[in-house]
């Protein structure tokens, strides 16, 4: 099957996955027209939360096909000095993630059909960097531990969001 190229496609699986949580969640999503500060979305809850009015999370997709967790943990190296520091560290005024969506080698797996729904390979997880110290921009490659438990849900999604009141 031809179409946008496999590491294309993986990526945007993965951006699409996150929108389909967020807006079982009741978020809104939005996406800059250019990735030059390490995000690729920002979920937005439309409503007060406490004092807190539309709050809101910055978040960087990142997708793995290949990724085997070792004692209930990711070890992701897939974020370069300069990606990772658009991440880490405390300051930002609105706060940021890491989502990591694991995925099917065959992109033909990413999705299937049945009466019974919809059913998307594999699952989101989500890490915080703001404990983490920014690196060298040099640095190719950066690793992030990313805990299973840390599942992408509707529900944990909209928990995140409203936490930053």
């Amino acid at each position: 099957m031809k179409g946008i190229p496999r590491r294309a496609h993986q990526g945007q699986f993965g951006e699409d996955y996150v929108r389909v949580l967020a807006t079982a969640a009741g978020l809104t999503v939005s996406s800059g027209n250019l990735d030059v500060d390490g995000i690729d979305l920002q979920l937005t809850l439309p409503d007060d939360v406490g004092s807190v009015r539309s709050p809101r999370i910055e978040v960087q997709v990142k997708t793995a096909s290949r990724l085997q967790p070792v004692n209930g943990v990711f070890a992701f190296d897939g974020l370069d000095g300069r990606q990772f520091n658009k991440l880490a560290g405390p300051g930002f005024v609105v706060p940021r993630y890491l989502f990591l969506v694991t995925v099917p080698p065959d992109t033909s797996r990413y999705a299937d059909l049945n009466h019974d729904g919809l059913l998307l390979r594999y699952l989101g997880y989500w890490a915080s960097l703001s404990s983490r110290k920014v690196v060298p921009e040099t640095r190719s490659s950066v690793r992030v531990k990313v805990p299973t438990a840390n599942v992408l849900t509707a529900r944990r999604l909209r928990e995140l969001v409203e936490a930053t009141r």
